[in-house]
């Protein structure tokens, strides 16, 4: 017998306030250095894009479970992406990846013609990821990072957003 997975369902939906204990918890066992529930209340409150995925396939009952988050801010043209996780009970799914495109197709949706993010070079997956996406290394912030080890630098990467309208999804269109 054969068995065939059926694919995560995943959906996205802004960020709610009653969304941070999770996003925090998934923060936190995701990082030796997590940000704090504040920052994420901070981002909420600034008017970042902030997001959650939501695994339509794994819902019990009414409530799908949130299995990761992305922030993103984007401002004269430019979109920064601050920081972007998925729950480790869900990670080598391509959820990774399906939010990551999300996020750039927010920053588009706001007319971005770049997007930017910083990761650490210890975190080889993550940056295979993102040169799989189409970001490209274009310089690093020395000690950016906490570590256990003192700090660590960032890679920053970039990506152009070359399109026209046409490549928006159409909830995004300008008309």
């Amino acid at each position: 017998m054969v068995a065939i997975l059926k694919p995560a369902l995943i959906s996205f939906r802004p960020l709610r306030s009653e969304d941070l204990d999770v996003v925090a918890a998934i923060e936190s066992a995701s990082y030796e250095f997590p940000w704090s529930p504040g920052i994420f209340r901070d981002c909420l409150h600034a008017g970042y894009e902030c997001w959650v995925a939501i695994d339509e396939s794994r819902g019990r009952a009414r409530v799908a479970p949130i299995v990761g988050y992305g922030i993103v801010t984007v401002a004269v043209g430019e979109a920064h992406i601050l920081n972007v996780c998925i729950d480790k009970s869900a990670r080598g799914l391509g959820h990774g990846a399906r939010f990551v495109r999300y996020l750039i197709d927010v920053a588009r949706s706001h007319r971005a013609e770049r997007v930017y993010l910083e990761v650490r070079p210890s975190n080889r997956r993550a940056i295979e990821l993102y040169e799989t996406l189409g970001f490209n290394e274009i310089g690093n912030r020395p000690n950016y990072y906490p570590s256990s080890r003192g700090r660590e630098d960032a890679i920053v990467m970039a990506m152009e957003l070359l399109f026209d309208d046409g490549d928006l999804p159409e909830r995004w269109r300008k008309g």
